[in-house]
């Protein structure tokens, strides 16, 4: 039977249900479109649910608020106190039945079992999940239980359901440490219920935030950066020794509390931050309202690098300290952090395919962005490729360096000096740990890859010396590490020039055998859809072959990124309406194409309203196969492809993706250097993806 719908709940407080949830919504989001989120019972009308605004902000569902839940706690209580519970799930049925009429699917959240009273003895969440039909997953919080208490737990869970008569889809243990998981393991060997999965507690995911600290304290950020927010607090410390004894407490994302006029602990702490023996704080909070002597502000605004945010509170030090011990941790849309590291540790402990397959959603012919990103990370994580990133002094690739790692989604080779770049990132709040860090000016690998590269280049009359000033340049350096295997692919073009980028690439890696040209595509993301351009960022005026190939390669590249390809040659006329020379190559391209790849649905000459609206194509090419339902648009130049794609990318708010490039022997790619941190990780995924066809 198909499950139109899934109705998460834990038994207890800080269980990790919003975690499942945002798993689960994405699973469902690379394959449909219409996803509802619903929560039968919030704590409050009158106070905007967390959760709720959370996972709409999110995932972008199509949803007004005030449709996501039924009531609020008062009245669902006042209803059972007045035995009135089947009228009150009737309610909650109906409700529920009218958004599940509009939506492919619907993911509920349960009431948390924290707001309800003591006098409520059965298990209303069962109760509802049985009544509108949908399947039980529960979330069991390991952290305070032993393993034979966890292990009870889930029979005990498995049961209930049983007796309810609720289909039970799955149980989730969160929070578990090693040891526990081992022996819990131990105990389920002959489990034979429903789906099992087991979560890691990770630490970073409860410790605060500085947005917390400003949002629940009205912390006024006296300095700031775009990305501190997102900076982690381990501890809290007061400076109230002198500078010389407080120094030996700093440790790892501290918030360190100091009164403003105390100069001399401000400087001692900046003083670490840049030394590479103390630990990185998270942060500097003043209390009292006050900010640090104008002179100490001047200092820090000429410190070249500096990153770290300083925030102010009105109450005094005591005060401030005991107000940041209560703060709690929140999860945002902004935080991409923690978002990132939660989805990796769900997507590595749970088995996705498995979890579709029991759904048995069917992808809907509609593609959105936020679909082809989260397929794109699906595609990648199946089989992890080493990218390597030459430009690691740009801010941009570190933060989506990390977005990578903790999303699980390649391995990430950075090409730098390791203890200045440890320094930097660190610096930063980040974590790149799990990076390799490979350093250029290696002695031992510039020999080799001077020498590799003289004999590739040698009859064309390169010289060793020539050859090792090239490898001296970073972007000839990782395309090196990939033709020599030390590399899957390779993202570069943050700082560097198209040129600086694909050079290497044409001189190193070359063209696959039969392909005469490297062209370009971008995956245009639409509101609902997601086409193919080719070629807007490589080729000026490539000939009738070239244009063949161009074409042939970009259907290549939609069909391994799982959009049908139906190619559009495009030109100014329709089949054989127009004469001219343009038109002319565009119809000898499309005669090429046939002969080469004459499995390949392809169409042209053919206008791009014809290839795309099927009103048109039925009067223009009424019996095209392609006519209409293009997906993969082949632009006969540069100039046209160029300014088609961001026409369309600016007049209709479409996602382009790219450039990426094809036709290599081994994945290069190129960013812009407007690129924004989302981009890097996207092209990043796509390389990964590329380099597994080559494996």
């Amino acid at each position: 039977m198909k499950i139109k719908s899934l109705y998460i709940a834990a038994g207890e407080k800080n269980a990790g249900a919003l975690f499942v949830t945002m798993g689960m919504m994405e699973i469902l989001k690379r394959n449909l479109h219409r996803v509802a989120f619903f929560r039968p019972v919030i704590y409050k009308k009158d106070v905007i649910d967390g959760d709720i605004s959370f996972i709409l902000g999110r995932y972008n569902l199509d949803m007004r608020y005030e449709d996501t839940f039924f009531c609020d706690i008062e009245y669902a209580e006042s209803m059972i106190a007045a035995h009135k519970t089947n009228e009150l799930i009737n309610q909650i049925i109906t409700h529920f039945k009218r958004v599940e009429k509009e939506y492919d699917f619907v993911l509920c959240e349960g009431i948390r079992k924290s707001f309800l009273s003591n006098n409520i003895s059965f298990d209303l969440n069962l109760k509802i999940a049985q009544n509108i039909g949908a399947s039980y997953v529960n979330v069991i919080n390991a952290k305070e239980k032993s393993a034979q208490e966890v292990y009870e737990s889930i029979m005990i869970e498995s049961e209930n359901s049983f007796c309810e008569e609720c289909a039970h889809f799955a149980t989730f243990v969160n929070r578990l440490d090693d040891a526990k998981e081992q022996e819990l393991k131990e105990r389920l060997a002959t489990y034979k219920g429903s789906l099992l999965f087991m979560l890691k507690e990770i630490e970073e995911l409860n410790l605060i935030t500085i947005e917390d600290i400003i949002e629940t304290l009205g912390a006024k950020p006296l300095l700031l950066g775009t990305q501190d927010h997102t900076r982690v607090v381990r501890h809290v410390k007061v400076a109230a020794l002198s500078l010389n004894n407080f120094l030996d407490h700093i440790e790892e994302d501290d918030l360190i509390i100091v009164p403003a006029d105390r100069s001399e602990i401000i400087l001692g702490v900046l003083g670490a931050l840049y030394s590479n023996v103390y630990p990185n704080i998270s942060g500097i909070l003043f209390p009292l309202g006050m900010n640090a002597h104008p002179n100490i502000v001047k200092l820090i605004n000429g410190l070249d690098g500096f990153t770290v945010p300083v925030l102010a509170l009105e109450s005094d030090t005591y005060e401030s300290a005991k107000a940041v011990s209560k703060v709690h941790a929140r999860l945002r849309v902004s935080s991409a952090r923690k978002i990132a590291l939660s989805m990796g540790l769900f997507n590595s402990s749970v088995d996705t395919k498995l979890i579709e397959q029991k759904i048995e959603s069917v992808s809907s012919d509609v593609l959105t962005p936020m679909m082809f990103q989260y397929r794109l990370f699906e595609m990648a994580r199946s089989n992890k490729k080493r990218i390597v990133l030459p430009e690691s002094g740009d801010e941009r690739i570190l933060r989506a360096a990390e977005i990578v790692l903790r999303r699980e989604v390649a391995e990430i080779i950075l090409l730098g000096n390791e203890r200045e770049l440890k320094e930097r990132y660190l610096r930063m709040g980040l974590d790149l740990s799990r990076a390799i860090i490979v350093d250029p000016s290696d002695e031992g690998l510039l020999e080799e890859f001077t020498e590799k590269f003289y004999e590739m280049r040698k009859n064309k009359g390169l010289t060793r010396q020539v050859a090792h000033d090239a490898m001296i340049h970073v972007n000839y350096f990782g395309t090196m590490m990939v033709e020599l295997g030390m590399a899957d692919g390779m993202v570069s073009g943050a700082t560097h020039s198209t040129a600086d980028t694909i050079r290497p690439a044409l001189q190193i890696i070359k063209t696959k055998p039969n392909i005469s040209i490297v062209s370009s595509i971008f995956f245009m993301c639409l509101k609902t859809k997601v086409l193919v351009y080719g070629d807007c960022a490589i080729n000026q005026d490539p000939s009738a072959s070239e244009l063949a190939d161009i074409a042939i390669a970009s259907a290549k590249s939609a069909a391994a990124f799982g959009i049908v390809p139906k190619v559009a040659l495009l030109s100014y006329s329709t089949g054989e309406s127009g004469h001219g020379s343009e038109v002319d190559k565009v119809r000898e391209a499309t005669h090429l194409v046939h002969q080469r790849a004459p499995e390949l649905l392809a169409e042209g000459p053919i206008q791009y309203d014809a290839a795309i609206d099927k009103e048109v194509a039925s009067q223009k090419l009424p019996h095209s196969k392609v006519a209409g339902e293009a997906s993969v648009f082949i632009f006969p130049d540069l100039n046209t492809g160029n300014n088609t794609y961001k026409a369309v990318q600016r007049s209709s708010d479409a996602v382009a993706i790219g450039p990426v490039l094809q036709g290599l022997r081994k994945p290069i790619n190129d960013l812009s250097r407007g690129c924004l941190i989302d981009d890097i990780v996207n092209t990043i995924a796509i390389t990964a993806i590329q380099a597994q066809e080559r494996a």
